[in-house]
């Protein structure tokens, strides 16, 4: 019907006339109680908010010569965070006279990911990037 019928029949109830499609062809309204209808998209709005879970990523650094008590103290930390449902960025960070020997201790850190894999898988494999190598571990689905 035209939109002129349409705004007599809103008046008529007493009620608005509201958009629902508008780039539709042809535009797709109803006869609705706005007040109403805004408070109808603001609650499923914050339903789909509530339903939403952002995923942080926790950092945990390493060095190359860290002896394995420390090591398995790391491993704890980012157990607890990925039970928490984030993900970890494990960083083997390298210093000074470090950068000569980068290429031996990268097992360090398929070390550090074999004993996660029970909870946890390598999303992102380990990749140099300047003065450090690192990986991303997430939750094992």
């Amino acid at each position: 019907m035209s939109s002129k019928e349409a705004m007599k029949l809103a008046d008529d109830a007493g009620l608005d006339l509201v958009k629902i499609a508008p780039k539709a062809k042809p535009p797709v309204c109803k006869i609705v109680d706005y007040g109403k209808y805004r408070y109808e998209q603001a609650r499923k709005e914050k339903e789909a908010k509530k339903k939403q879970r952002t995923v942080e990523i926790k950092e945990i650094r390493l060095s190359p010569n860290i002896e394995s008590n420390d090591l398995n103290t790391k491993m704890n930390a980012a157990r607890k965070f990925i039970a928490k449902g984030n993900k970890v960025k494990v960083t083997l960070r390298f210093r000074g006279r470090e950068m000569a020997h980068m290429h031996d201790s990268k097992h360090i850190l398929d070390d550090f990911a074999e004993s996660m894999s029970d909870v946890a898988v390598v999303e992102k494999e380990p990749k140099q990037e300047g003065r450090s190598i690192s990986l991303v571990l997430a939750e094992k689905r």
